[in-house]
């Protein structure tokens, strides 16, 4: 009979035995390849613009769009780096308190879903733009409101980064423009697991929150969380054609390709208000080939392309006239 236990417990002990190591096995084996998974995701996140423009488009899905966007705000400013860490920490702080404030105003839609048009994604979003309102004073650069009517080449209206880029709405002024709002918006959204969306018309960027049952579009310049279906922006702020729509991609959802080639855009244009046109050539480049499609990329880089060599032509300067090298000397003897 003790010799019977004795086996038994022998053999339940080897199994404890195989079952743990089996485990420990199963375990290395994960850090393995999670060690394996993560490495090359840490090698596509670029430090600097020319890492970024360098990686495939496919891996630019690895990428969240804060990075894609102050990326492209580097080294705009002279002696004002970008501390794009410093600005990922911010907009993860800023998501977790619009997390903990929609939840404790949760019970409002709750308890009336009419009020926010019973639509639960409309709550959210509503409830980001109002905590990015008042309780860290995002707002929209007075100086820079702009109709269409008003809305010129020549207005400047690129001509100050941080107002045209993400990382001006996280400093001490938290001011933007329909270039970095939207951006900001989708930035926080997305960290909150929103299904949201960068769009664009014609000189204009808007959000669209697309999925988890819901569709609709976010004007993030206005105050509060206004929606607008798309015809809305077939008209405003200016009027686009169906061949417009069609040909430069307006009013549908950007790839993160599709975004890179926007921030691009708003690069060459700020450094065109600098006068680096060599520089907001090349930026333009990059993003018409990323987006080869958009007619309107091509379009811009050609007047770019245009500008630049007049640029050089009125500082070359002229080859000597031989003719009145010689006159000059005869006049002197």
């Amino acid at each position: 009979m003790s010799t019977k236990n004795t086996n038994g417990n022998s053999r339940r002990g080897n199994r404890r035995r195989l079952a743990l190591c089996g485990f420990v096995l199963a375990l290395a084996a994960s850090i393995v390849l999670a060690t394996q998974i993560a490495r090359p995701f840490q090698e596509e996140h670029p430090a600097t613009l020319a890492e970024l423009l360098s990686l495939p488009p496919a891996a630019l899905s690895n990428l969240s769009i804060c990075e894609l966007n102050l990326l492209c705000a580097t080294r705009l400013s002279a002696g004002n780096e970008l501390d794009i860490k410093q600005c990922l920490v911010t907009i993860d702080s800023w998501a977790q308190h619009v997390r903990s404030e929609t939840e404790r105003h949760l019970y409002r839609y709750q308890q009336n879903p009419a009020e926010f048009e019973n639509s639960p994604g409309y709550f959210r979003m509503l409830m980001l733009a109002v905590v990015l309102a008042e309780d860290y004073g995002v707002h929209y650069d007075p100086e820079r409101m702009r109709t269409p009517e008003t809305a010129r080449m020549d207005d400047r209206f690129f001509a100050d980064p941080p107002k045209v880029f993400l990382h001006g709405l996280l400093g001490p002024h938290r001011v933007g423009t329909c270039s970095s709002l939207p951006v900001l918006y989708v930035a926080v959204g997305r960290q909150l697991g929103y299904p949201l969306k960068l769009v664009t018309t014609k000189g204009h960027l808007f959000v669209r929150w697309e999925g988890a049952g819901e569709r609709f579009n976010v004007e993030a310049t206005s105050r509060g969380s206004n929606r607008f279906d798309d015809d809305h922006y077939r008209h405003w702020p200016f009027e686009i054609s169906p061949e417009e729509e069609q040909t430069e991609g307006y009013l549908q959802s950007l790839t993160p390709a599709g975004e890179l080639s926007a921030f691009l855009s708003i690069r060459a244009m700020s450094l065109r208000e600098a006068g680096r046109l060599p520089e907001a050539v090349e930026s333009l480049a990059a993003a018409a080939r990323l987006s080869p499609q958009c007619h309107s990329y091509q379009a811009l880089l050609a007047d770019l392309q245009t500008e630049l060599a007049r640029q050089a032509e009125t500082t070359t300067p002229s080859p000597p006239n031989t003719n009145q090298k010689n006159q000059n000397q005869t006049l002197r003897l």
